[in-house]
């Protein structure tokens, strides 16, 4: 699960099944606690969706929270890519 802005929307496109294809990025901030301390978290997140999500009208700069699972961006590559299956709004 990610808490993060959209930053930047790929035009839509599909795969050669015919299934809409939605590639993102996403900009997490936060702070979080490791060893005690308070750490700043800042990151930029390759995301995509697939099928119905695809077509759910993603807005730069909208705030989400996303769920799903990271896989590499094809065989060859060791890039890794967040899939995502469930979106939120906050």
């Amino acid at each position: 699960m990610l808490q993060a802005e959209v930053v930047q929307i790929e035009p839509l496109r599909y795969t050669p099944a015919g299934i809409p294809l939605l590639s993102v990025v996403l900009r997490h901030v936060s702070e979080q606690i490791e060893a005690g301390m308070k750490r700043k978290v800042e990151c930029e997140v390759n995301a995509v969706t697939l099928g119905d999500l695809a077509l759910k009208g993603l807005a730069i700069g909208s705030h989400i929270q996303a769920s799903g699972f990271l896989a590499k961006r094809s065989l060859k590559s060791t890039q890794l890519v967040m899939h995502i299956n469930h979106i939120v709004s906050i």
